[in-house]
């Protein structure tokens, strides 16, 4: 860890910025030490993409400075950023899928012949050279990018970077959709980046990441600088106490419920190539964590029992009933709703309000003679934005203006709307700040306490064992273990989700 002794390579003082209606940064300081990893913190919308879009030059602030090497700049746009040795690796990587690692890399500066032509064996020989540097030794520089994961693709926006000399590296969620081995190459290449003198800003939802990687955290709310601390000085309750303004008991209020009797019953369940005969029972009151790695056929299930993708042999069975789902609309029927991993592509119609997304899987109820009916509609938006505690300007609010934990308070509502038997929610808590990821747990155990059955798939371990009464580990389209909530610890499951020795299901 960095002492952080050293005169910052960049500071911003006194930063603000205003956007129609809104007051996005307040006054806010903020400054990163040579060869430091500066976590930045805060709810959505607390001001961290602003802050991060004034360093990369994306906007300008209304007042305040912005110094390198303590000498003030003015960042003009993101040219001036690059130039001053600044490069951002957003979540959603910008990246040339059908070329190849090298000429992604060397995008917009690529090396040129004495004649000016392109200089390919130079371009891959140098490609070469960055890969070498962070010694990753599984990537081919002819390798075209759509072919690759993406964990590997963010290594190639690393190189990118890097190509460039850049001296301050801001990294937002960069964990996101990573699978824990991608996770664990990314902290390495972080390491040795800061070992090398590269400054990283490190944004991140998951606070278990500030821990292990992080020499300092500053924790933005509601547009104004909280605290800056160095990490060894402050723990998980200090830090969400900070960025939410209270003190959340517990990001896990699991309530115990009655369990009743079974609801969802699944037996022998095959949908080619990732659901090879799965069986499990999800009973009234109970939540049931689904864990294994990304691919390993969570989601799959989740699309087979929803319908989305209809099951090839096998049974499913609703409070004792053997049913048919061969679309969605059978699901819906018969009491089964799906809040689905992407909840911006699969959840919602972004560009539509709270209340036509409020009312969208339930529009029959709302129609008449075809027709929506406007007061009946707007009775049930109000009605969820109450009950979730959505916060909004009102039902006539675009979603996508909207943080990622409200947008998933407008999903889960929409489903409830729809009176389930069986909910399944597949990465409920994926992507939002850590007080509404409280909420959503905390509205997870009400709806068990309502006797609903709830099905939840999760990438993150804390999530599925503070949450679960019971954990199913998927390998490879098979249920291949099954742990009760006294048994289910870290270790153990993990170990099931990559293959080592199982605790045999019963899924019952």
């Amino acid at each position: 860890m960095q002492s952080n002794s050293k005169p910052p390579v960049l500071a911003l003082d006194g930063i603000t910025k205003s956007f129609p209606g809104v007051r996005a940064l307040k006054g806010v300081s903020f400054d990163v030490a040579p060869g430091e990893v500066h976590a930045l913190l805060g709810e959505n919308g607390a001001g961290k993409s602003t802050l991060i879009k004034i360093m990369s030059g994306v906007h300008t602030a209304d007042t305040g400075t912005i110094k390198l090497d303590g000498r003030e700049i003015a960042m003009t746009g993101p040219h001036e950023a690059r130039r001053a040795g600044i490069a951002t690796i957003y979540q959603e990587l910008l990246l040339f899928p059908e070329l190849t690692v090298a000429e992604n890399v060397f995008m917009g500066h690529a090396p040129r012949t004495k004649w000016g032509a392109l200089d390919w064996p130079a371009m891959r020989a140098k490609a070469q050279v960055l890969l070498d540097s962070l010694d990753i030794h599984d990537l081919d520089v002819a390798q075209v990018v759509g072919t690759l994961s993406v964990g590997n693709r963010q290594r190639v926006e690393i190189l990118r970077a890097l190509s460039q000399d850049a001296r301050i590296l801001i990294m937002d969620e960069p964990t996101a959709a990573l699978t824990e081995h991608d996770v664990q190459r990314l902290f390495a290449i972080v390491r040795r980046l800061r070992e090398r003198g590269v400054s990283i800003v490190y944004i991140s939802h998951r606070l278990e990441e500030i821990f292990i990687l992080a020499d300092r955290v500053t924790v933005l709310r509601d547009g104004e600088h909280v605290a800056t601390k160095a990490v060894k000085d402050t723990d998980n309750a200090d830090l969400v106490q900070m960025m939410v303004g209270r003190r959340i008991e517990s990001l896990f209020p699991k309530i115990d419920v009655p369990i009743g009797a079974p609801v969802l019953e699944v037996r022998d369940l095959v949908r080619m190539p990732q659901t090879r005969g799965m069986s499990l029972t999800v009973r009234a009151g109970e939540i049931v964590g689904l864990a294994g790695l990304v691919g390993s056929g969570r989601s799959e299930l989740a699309q087979t029992i929803f319908g989305v993708t209809p099951a090839q042999s096998g049974e499913i069975l609703i409070g004792g009933q053997k049913v048919s789902v061969r679309s969605v609309a059978d699901a819906r029927r018969l009491g089964i709703a799906y809040v689905p991993e992407d909840r911006g592509i699969q959840g919602l119609v972004r560009p539509m309000t709270v209340r036509e997304n409020a009312s969208l899987a339930v529009l029959s109820d709302v129609s008449r003679h075809g027709f929506i009916q406007r007061e009946t509609e707007e009775k049930l938006a109000n009605a969820a934005v109450r009950q979730f505690g959505i916060r909004t300007a009102g039902i006539e609010q675009i979603v996508n203006k909207l943080s990622g934990g409200n947008q998933q308070k407008i999903v889960l509502g929409k489903w409830l709307a729809t009176k389930p038997k069986v909910l399944i929610l597949d990465e409920p808590t994926r992507g939002i700040d850590v007080g509404a990821k409280a909420e959503i747990h905390r509205m997870m155990g009400e709806l068990a306490g309502q006797g609903l059955a709830i099905l939840m798939i999760s990438s993150e371990l804390p999530e599925v064992l503070g949450m679960s009464d019971r954990v199913l580990t998927v390998r490879e389209g098979r249920i291949v273990a099954e742990f009760s909530r006294a048994e289910a610890t870290q270790e153990r499951v993990a170990e099931a989700m990559m293959g080592g020795t199982s605790h045999e299901s019963s899924a019952a």
